[in-house]
């Protein structure tokens, strides 16, 4: 019995490991911007950047990035310097998002 214990703890150690090295595949989640007028900033994961949150403030559904705040979610996507970010191993967000592209989606010509 002692011996499948000794089994079973190598086994859980390695899955752990691998598990945890998987985390690093991907950039760390930046803190949260300061010196704003925003006291609540959500991680937008598919955008690797925060989103301010709080209701009373007049950056409220604004994303920032590199010190700019973005009215809104077009005006993040159509950045250079977000568009730079995104492609890079720097990104913060979910992964599976890079390859996407940008204009890989559907469009539409109603008016």
């Amino acid at each position: 019995m002692g011996k499948t214990k000794l089994v079973m703890a190598g086994i859980t150690a390695t899955a752990l490991t691998i598990g945890l090295s998987g985390c690093n595949s991907q950039a760390e989640v930046p803190p949260p911007p300061t010196d704003t007028d925003c006291d609540d900033w959500e991680w937008d994961d598919d955008d690797g950047v925060y989103e301010c949150d709080d209701d009373h403030s007049r950056h409220y559904g604004h994303f920032f990035y590199g010190g700019t705040f973005y009215k809104g979610k077009n005006a993040l996507l159509n950045s250079s310097a977000y568009k730079s970010y995104k492609s890079s191993s720097s990104f913060a967000g979910d992964s599976k998002n890079r390859s996407s592209g940008f204009g890989s989606g559907s469009s539409s010509s109603g008016g």
